[in-house]
Formats: C-alpha cells, structure tokens, sequence
C-alpha cells in the first residue's frame, strides 16, 4: 500500500521485483527451448502428414493399375476363348474355308500377345506403386515417431518449470534429441 511517500512491500511484490529486475533464467531457457520444439515439432508434422498424404495417393494409383491390368486379362481371356472356338471352327469346316480361319488365329495369338505385354506392364505399374505407398507409409511412422517424442519433451518441459526439478529439465532435453535424431531418420528416409 502507498500513500504520501509511505511504501510496504509484501513477500509477493519482492519476489516479483526480483523476478523482473534479475529475471527467471531457469523459466527463461525451457520457454525459448519450448517455443524451439514446437516450431520444430509442427515441421515434423507437416512432413508426416504430406507423406501420409503420399502414401495414399500411391496406394490408390496402384489399385487403379492393378483394376486395368485385371480388364486387360479379362480381355485376354475372351481372346483366348475366341481363339479356342475358331480352333475347333477350324478343325470342323470346309478345306475351302479354313485359310480364313487360320487367319482368324493368326489375329488372335498376335493380340492375345500385345494384351498379355500391356496387362504384365501394368501389373508391374501397380507394383512400383505399392512399394512406394510402403516407403512413404514407413517415413509417415518415422515423422509421427519424432513429433510424439517433441510433444513429450514439451510436456516434460511443462512439468520442468512447474516443479523447478532440473532433472526433468534434462529429460526434456535427452527427448528432444531422440526426437530430433527420429526427424533426421525420416528426412533421410531410413
């Protein structure tokens, strides 16, 4: 209370006077270490959410290969089919009528072959997809590994200034290195 030049200080201005003339070196580092993670943590999880995004974009262009490699067998099939019936058309006709049957076969085996390379081609397209897919499925968990380990080394900061315990100051900073050395593991994609 202050009143013509008549000052008391309680235990609590004191405390905060020194704080702001002197200031909270302990508070002061885990804040600006806090602001660091979490910037750092919201990079990892951007990047776990675009790889993420990735791995589902390749998943879906290889489903769609293996949907057209599985029309184009099916087509190869009724070739197949076509080609059995103009055998045995073939083997039944007139010897008048048979050169054009022979060159109904001839026509098929040439497109059965063509289809066959397409259907193969694309099956190997929807392959290389899915080992995409997995390579980017497995940089997603290795994204999402460094930015859990971020959040738990924030929240071990928390803790930290709440109780003054140093020793969980330096656990916040053993888990923010695991955390960053997991990001490194990811922009390397190991």
């Amino acid at each position: 209370m202050s009143g013509h030049g008549f000052h008391v200080h309680g235990p609590h201005d004191h405390e905060l006077e020194h704080a702001a003339q002197h200031g909270d070196r302990f508070a002061g580092s885990i804040a600006v270490m806090t602001a660091i993670l979490a910037t750092i943590g919201a990079l990892f999880s951007y990047m776990g959410g675009a790889t993420q995004a990735n791995a589902s974009l390749y998943k879906n262009d290889a489903a769609i290969r293996k949907t057209e490699a599985s029309n184009r067998w099916n087509y190869f099939q009724a070739k197949s089919s076509k080609q059995n019936l103009t055998e045995i058309a073939l083997a039944l006709v007139a010897d008048d009528k048979k050169p054009a049957y022979q060159q109904k076969l001839e026509r098929y085996e040439k497109e059965k072959n063509e289809i066959k390379a397409e259907a193969e081609k694309l099956e190997a397209e929807s392959l290389a997809f899915d080992q995409k897919s997995d390579a980017e499925m497995h940089q997603h968990h290795r994204w999402a590994q460094a930015t859990t380990a971020l959040q738990i080394s924030i929240a071990l900061a928390a803790i930290a200034l709440l109780t003054r315990r140093k020793w969980l100051e330096w656990g916040m900073f053993g888990v923010a290195g695991i955390g960053i050395v997991l990001g490194a593991l990811a922009a390397v994609h190991i």
